[in-house]
């Protein structure tokens, strides 16, 4: 066969192969990436051995893997490292320097390899993460704006610039120890000069060239002219000993800056992608099944140590700059794995012999199995974290991260807003209640954010909106309102439910992240949720209807209707099936429990308004699954509760063990007509000290004591040992006139505190 015809058919077999390998991973839900390897390791020399010119192959893929690069250089944003500069610079750079650092001693002990410069280069190779997977995973579960997604994106992208500097001075390691210093001062220099080559090109030539290629309206031409210049810079980069995948980094960099950078990526990402394509089938055709079963104790011992070592190397790390515990857990857990361009720094490495084959295959296999673990290790945290958080000393060791960082001077402490998240959306909230005079305090755990507003003299607390102790500084209880507009959803719902948790009675709205986020979050307790997408539909179509000549008043109607439809009429229709699985994912993200309720209980019968089970137990009944197998989905305030029922639950253990002694009629429930209120005791009242045995309230007044809600925790249905101490609230159900009688008894001596702390608040 004609050799043209030849590297046709391999190309055309290799795509189509990544192809199928692509869609298969995406229908099971895994990386497409896994899918591209895959594809490679049945095609290949190892496999069917349907690849012949696999040297031309190679050639194509690292092709494809400069063009990775120059998108990845383009896409490369300052403003975004600036967010979280130090971390990034300072930890990316620690992490990579510990992990060279720990690699040698670790590998020359253990006789893995023969030399210094084979364990630095081992190390160097073990340094990298996955850019691809963790970006990709970060965006399925839109936590890119999160903490940890800030930390993560930004070491990633300071590992990807240090693996231009790692291929530059990559051939230096080969050279006798006495010559080492010289080689790698060498290879700086000719970075060094290179950069400021790179910069007056930037600086000087690339923007007029763009903008000669955009002003011929050609797409033709704007994209020639760009790749171009990419392969340009990679084949001058080769020629002057450096790596070309560094040069078309740096060739993405120069124009990441320009006005066009937007317009090169769009043109330039579908060849980027399909490269990436080619360039991961190639490497899975490097990969040895057989090698990998023979040695796959070997393997796995590898995958454990290197998720075990980075996560030792990352999680202090990120800690030692502030973050809270569990940032830097999530951190050190998401980067423990080895990256996609460490298959160029093990490639580069074998063809100078610093590697054997051996332990080129085993570094292959290794990185594909970590690349493979890493996206079910991200989709497991949420629930290993409830997991924790239900065992109480894991839970307290957690919670020891979630104290505020900093508290602002002079912050408000009564009738005041409370904001979580200083973003876009948090600063304009917080401008317009300032506008109108109303007192407003904002919580926020980005350092950047919490400068903004030091230098804005506006009230914060730097720490997690969803911590306790955090909600405690803010004094929410006596707060009038709060809005969350949290980068992530796991954060707003956390926080909705704890802020709930101290005040049953705050009016709390919240930002929706997605649309299948909005039930979920009236069903933990909202008050209202605004949805971006769903709003912005709403004005423009009101603005449009106005310039029609409709009626302002029937547009202003239609529009509250379809709020008070939780926008339904604007939400993608979804089966059942589909509610219920979305359902399932967000209660396993919280801590939930499915519970049957017992025969004969109390709570048969009555209504989801008439328990009010928030308010008595904390939980937010999430799903009804009926005796008849029928099944309902965030239930309204009407839905009857029927014998046989299954309940989704979700609260905290001590808030689950509440609801189940309510269930079993181990405690009272109020009768039909009855209402509950929160009391505050204040320090002077007659039944400080007084256990609720001795004052006997229930028999004197008629009034059942549900809770008492002290310093954040809640006591559910308490014994008549427990003592009342200043500063309670008491959660007391009864009548309205019994209720007004023990209001009046136990502020009766209490003249020194303001009226606002002797109104009891009726919650039901």
């Amino acid at each position: 066969m004609q050799e043209d015809y030849r590297l046709i058919i391999d190309l055309v077999s290799v795509l189509t192969a990544a192809g199928i390998g692509g869609v298969l991973a995406a229908l099971l839900r895994q990386p497409i990436l896994l899918g591209y390897l895959l594809a490679g390791i049945i095609i290949g020399p190892f496999g069917l051995g349907l690849i012949k010119e696999l040297v031309q192959v190679e050639t194509l893929a690292q092709l494809g893997v400069a063009f990775l690069l120059f998108t990845l250089g383009v896409e490369f944003s300052f403003s975004e490292l600036q967010k979280v500069k130090v971390i990034s610079l300072g930890g990316g750079a620690l992490q990579i320097i510990l992990t060279i650092l720990m690699t040698v001693l670790v590998s020359l002990t253990m006789g893995w390899v023969s030399s210094p410069t084979q364990g630095i280069f081992l190390g160097a190779i073990l340094s990298l993460s996955s850019t691809a997977v963790v970006f990709k995973a970060l965006m399925e579960r839109n936590e890119t704006a999160t903490p940890h997604g800030q930390v993560m994106l930004g070491i990633l992208i300071v590992q990807d610039l240090a693996l231009g500097l790692m291929l530059a001075v990559l051939p230096a390691l080969n050279k006798p120890l006495e010559e080492i210093g010289l080689s790698v001062g060498i290879a700086l220099l000719q970075i060094g000069i290179f950069a400021l080559g790179a910069i007056l090109v930037g600086k000087w030539l690339i923007p007029p060239l763009l903008r000669l290629l955009a002003r011929t309206e050609s797409r033709e031409l704007f994209l020639l002219g760009v790749v171009a210049l990419c392969l340009g810079i990679a084949v001058l980069t080769g020629w002057m000993g450096l790596s070309i995948e560094m040069g078309a980094f740096v060739a993405g960099l120069t124009i990441s800056e320009v006005e066009y950078a937007d317009q090169t990526l769009a043109y330039v990402e579908p060849l980027r992608d399909l490269c990436a394509a080619l360039f991961f089938a190639a490497i899975g055709m490097l990969i040895d099944p057989l090698f990998l079963w023979n040695h796959l104790e070997l393997i796995l011992g590898l995958v454990a140590l290197v998720f075990v070592g980075k996560f030792l190397i990352i999680t202090p790390l990120v800690a030692l700059f502030r973050y809270p515990l569990k940032t830097s857990l999530i951190a050190g857990l998401g980067l423990a794995q080895i990256g996609e361009f460490s298959f160029v720094l093990a490639s580069e490495g074998q063809q100078l012999g610093l590697v054997s084959q051996k332990v080129y295959s085993l570094i292959l296999g290794t990185t594909a199995v970590t690349l493979l673990f890493t996206p079910f290790v991200l989709r497991l945290l949420p629930v290993i974290f409830v997991w924790a958080e239900s065992l109480p000393w894991l839970k307290s060791w957690l919670d020891q991260g979630n104290v505020p960082l900093e508290i602002a001077e002079d912050i408000p402490s009564r009738d005041h807003v409370i904001v979580c998240g200083y973003g876009r959306v948090g600063r304009n909230i917080v401008r317009l209640l300032r506008e109108y005079g109303y007192s407003v305090l904002v919580i926020d755990q980005s350092e950047q954010q919490i400068q903004k507003l030091r230098e804005a003299k506006i009230p914060y607390i730097y720490g997690n909106a969803a911590s306790l102790q955090v909600l405690e500084k803010a004094e929410i209880s006596q707060a009038k309102g709060m809005a969350i507009v949290l980068p992530d959803p796991m954060s707003t719902r956390l926080c909705l439910k704890r802020s709930l948790e101290l005040s049953p009675e705050l009016d709390i709205v919240v930002r929706a992240n997605q649309d299948k986020d909005i039930e979920l979050l009236y069903q933990l307790g909202a008050k209202e949720v605004v949805q971006p997408e769903f709003e912005a539909s709403l004005e423009l179509c009101a603005h449009l209807f106005v310039g029609l000549g409709l009626p302002l008043l029937g547009i202003q109607e239609e529009i509250q209707k379809i709020r008070y439809s939780h926008y339904l009429t604007l939400r993608p229709e979804l089966s059942a099936g589909q509610v219920s699985r979305e359902l399932q994912k967000a209660a396993q993200e919280l801590n939930s429990k499915w519970y049957p309720l017992p025969a004969n209980s109390p709570l048969v019968g009555m209504t989801l308004q008439e328990t009010d089970l928030r308010h008595l137990t904390g939980v937010s009944l999430m799903a009804i699954e009926r005796s008849s197998g029928e099944k309902m989905d965030y239930p309204n305030s009407q839905t009857v509760i029927n014998e046989g029922d299954n309940l989704l639950l979700v609260g905290e253990p001590d808030e689950l063990a509440g609801f189940e002694d309510l269930a079993k009629g181990d405690v009272a429930i109020p009768t039909e007509n009855a209402c509950c209120l929160w009391l505050l005791v204040s320090k002077n009242s007659p039944v400080i000290g007084k256990t609720l045995a001795e004052l006997d309230i229930p028999q004197r007044f008629g009034v059942l004591i549900q809770a008492i809600r002290r310093e954040g925790k809640y006591i559910r249905f308490p014994e008549g040992s427990k003592d009342i101490q200043g500063g309670d609230h008491l959660l007391l159900c009864g009548n309205l006139y019994s209720l007004t009688q023990v209001s009046e008894w136990i502020t009766s001596e209490d003249n020194s505190t303001t009226s606002t702390e002797n109104t009891a608040t009726i919650v039901s």
